[in-house]
């Protein structure tokens, strides 16, 4: 070639590729952004279940026999530890809960005696110490059912990304980091993870590395491995429109086995979710009637059996329920997010109360004021111990029901702070409501105060999305037709005037017209960027594919802006499919957090606390009785002086503490339940239902709760006990 010639052509192209680069990533700088990125990915748990597995193994080694699964799970989410350490760490548990039922037993047998209540407890702990051996083995899986139902939330989202950004660039290796700064974890992880593999030199190339991580997807997401391996064949497509096909023919391919999948799912799930309902919150609950009563007829004290409920209602049940439905979620497939805010600064202001003061804005924390909440209402909850405390006879009474009721061994109304047993009266079950509702209205009004602002702006941002596909397909047709970018969002914005996509779109064209920004400046500067106002990652990368195109040509940025507009529009209307679908399950759920659990738990609070108080009214006829020697008499004093002793009676002011507690745990249970399958693992609604849920749950339970209890109570004091 001609030297003079070479030179030019030389120059040329250097403008050239100047003009029309792409973005490219410095694997240097990658290399320590995967460490961080890794570090603040491995959550405070995961870490410390790590170290104890690691302890638990130097103390005691145990061999697993099937070590495949256990070490595909920690694989997965990347914990340095063996299955060894795992299986070591659920036997270090079952050892310590046997040594302390044995504990319990010894306790009581060189104390008072062997006593049955307690017998019964360290037996019951012992039991349930083989039982979940198991379950506790098994902690990697379960963390790792959870990492991939969280990344198979983000993997269709992951196509579009990678399919949108090949549509213009046939470059797998910028795709997929393209796709891993667009997404969140666990999924960016993951491919920033092929990439590092391929940086490191494990793999020789990117295909070798990624062929490798979508191993780990084949038995559980063969769609998503299908797509993978249709883009990767679009790279060898001799021509352009086979290899755009192959690339559309990838979403499709993921978008209806999503579809296919979670219609089997949502078809599947009215069983399990019924059985959780009855099995794990109805029952127990109603069981929870015949306990004062059952309680009278089993032996040991009243301390022994609070101690037993508490163990099995709210720590046992609350357990299993969380795991039983931790499992039905974990078989969901792959999910939509509705939404995804962008994380900003001014974004994480809103999550603080803030308070103008003069020309400053304080920013306050909602944890310090939930606190107070929880405080006044937990001394209010405690007032009928602080008054027996104070002045061991101050009470008053309705005909014969007191209010607060404490008693004496003998069944005699309590005249000192020792050697009394309650309350049992009516005011004090009463009074006692005030302590779940502190839990709940401290808790639910935390979360609220941090998401109220989000989820707001959330709601905006969504119905912008929902509109979104066809503005970006006007946005495409102006642009296509020769229109600047700069100039065509002012175009479109008058067409969509009043609309979130106007709204959106003229914010662009008044940072251009009004500050002098390129396109790039007015959609994303730091202060007065557009996106800000509606910070939807989809909209963001759609924005910066259409920054991309636009160094190439109009016609580019138009076909791709049609294909994004295509795309969005196409998930949209599969995701409004599965939540009609899903719509007979979620509806039954929402009743059971907001009405039927509430209600039900309300009435048997009034039950319990009538039994009670019959049980109070005939331990105190049998103590006069007694007091009198009335042996002749038709009720068969001997008989019933041990089987209505008030020590073995359990007070209805701690029942109603253990069933007020297990509502506020059984809602959020469920509420964590229900956004998982609506929203997958969606932070912000999740938090504000739960905030919701607990105000409006735990409200209709203390109202029920108050109400039926003092009807009851009527009803009991309307019973003549001496004419049975």
């Amino acid at each position: 070639m001609d030297p003079d010639l070479k030179k030019i052509i030389d120059k040329y192209s250097s403008r050239i590729d100047k003009e029309i680069k792409t973005e490219t990533y410095k694997q240097e700088k990658f290399s320590s952004e995967y460490e961080e990125f890794k570090k603040e990915s491995l959550t405070t748990t995961n870490n410390l279940y790590g170290r104890l597995c690691k302890f638990s193994e130097s103390l005691i080694r145990i061999k697993v026999k099937d070590e495949s699964k256990l070490q595909e799970a920690i694989d997965t989410i990347n914990l340095e530890i063996t299955p060894s350490g795992a299986a070591s760490f659920a036997s270090l548990i079952t050892i310590l809960i046997v040594l302390f039922g044995l504990l319990l037993i010894g306790s009581s047998f060189f104390g008072e005696g062997l006593n049955t209540g307690i017998l019964l407890l360290a037996l019951l702990l012992i039991l349930a110490s083989f039982i979940v051996v198991k379950p506790i083995t098994n902690i990697p899986i379960y963390i790792a059912n959870k990492w991939r139902l969280e990344a198979s939330n983000q993997m269709v989202l992951c196509i579009l990304y990678i399919v949108m950004y090949m549509r213009h660039t046939s470059n797998l290796e910028h795709a997929i980091k393209f796709a891993s700064d667009h997404i969140n974890p666990p999924l960016s992880l993951d491919l920033k993870k092929i990439l590092w593999d391929a940086e490191t030199g494990k793999y020789s190339t990117i295909k070798e590395s990624l062929d490798n991580y979508l191993q780990t997807w084949r038995n559980y997401n063969l769609e998503f491995v299908e797509a993978f391996n249709l883009i990767q064949g679009s790279l060898l497509e001799p021509t352009e429109s086979r290899r755009v096909s192959l690339l559309e023919k990838a979403l499709e391919i993921i978008l209806e086995g999503t579809y296919e999948r979670m219609m089997h799912y949502a078809q599947g799930l009215k069983n399990p979710i019924t059985m959780l309902h009855m099995l794990g919150i109805v029952l127990p609950i109603l069981g929870l009637v015949i306990l004062p009563l059952l309680g009278s007829f089993i032996g040991g004290s009243g301390t022994t059996k609070l101690i037993f409920l508490v163990i099995l209602y709210n720590i046992l049940l609350p357990l299993i329920v969380y795991i039983f439905g931790s499992n039905v979620l974990a078989k969901r497939p792959t999910g939509y997010n509705d939404i995804e805010l962008l994380d900003n600064k001014e974004l994480n202001k809103l999550k603080n109360i803030s308070i103008k003061i003069g020309n400053r804005e304080l920013q306050l924390n909602p944890f310090l004021f939930c606190i107070l909440i929880f405080l006044v209402m937990f001394v209010i909850g405690l007032t009928p111990i602080f008054l027996h405390i104070i002045n061991p006879n101050f009470d008053f009474s309705y005909k014969q029901a007191r209010f607060i009721d404490y008693r004496e061994t003998s069944g005699a109304l309590c005249t000192s702070v020792t050697d009394c047993h309650g309350p049992f009266g009516f005011g004090a079950v009463l009074l006692s409501l005030f302590i779940p509702l502190a839990i709940a209205l401290s808790i639910g009004t935390y979360l609220w105060l941090r998401t109220r602002k989000l989820i707001k702006i959330r709601n905006e941002t969504k119905n912008l999305e929902k509109e979104f596909s066809g503005s970006l397909f006007q946005l495409g047709n102006r642009i296509g037709d020769g229109i600047p970018a700069e100039l065509a969002f002012g175009t479109v914005s008058k067409n969509l005037r009043s609309t979130p996509t106007g709204n959106f779109f003229a914010l662009v064209d008044r940072n251009i017209r009004s500050l002098g920004m390129n396109i790039k400046e007015a959609i994303f500067n730091s202060k007065n960027g557009a996106i800000w106002s509606y910070p939807s990652t989809l909209i963001e990368t759609s924005m910066k594919i259409l920054i991309e195109s636009a160094k190439k040509s109009p016609q580019i940025v138009a076909k791709s802006l049609t294909s994004i507009s295509t795309y969005v529009s196409r998930i949209h209307s599969v995701n409004e499919r599965l939540k009609d679908i899903l719509s007979d399950v979620t509806s039954s759920m929402k009743s059971q957090i907001n009405f039927l659990t509430p209600v039900i738990a309300g009435i048997v609070v009034g039950i319990s606390s009538m039994i009670v108080t019959i049980l109070i009214r005939l331990s105190e006829l049998v103590s006069e009785q007694n007091a009198m020697g009335q042996t002749g008499t038709s009720l068969p004093v001997d008989l019933f002086s041990n089987l209505f002793s008030i020590t073995s009676i359990i007070p209805s002011y701690y029942l109603q503490l253990i069933i007020g507690i297990y509502v506020v745990q059984v809602i959020i249970i469920l509420t964590i339940l229900l956004n998982g399958i609506e929203n997958g693992p969606d932070k912000i609604t999740q938090n504000n239902s739960i905030g919701k849920n607990l105000y409006i749950g735990i409200l209709l339970y203390c109202g029920v709760a108050f109400v039926v209890t003092l009807i009851f109570t009527l009803l009991a004091l309307a019973i003549d006990i001496k004419g049975i």
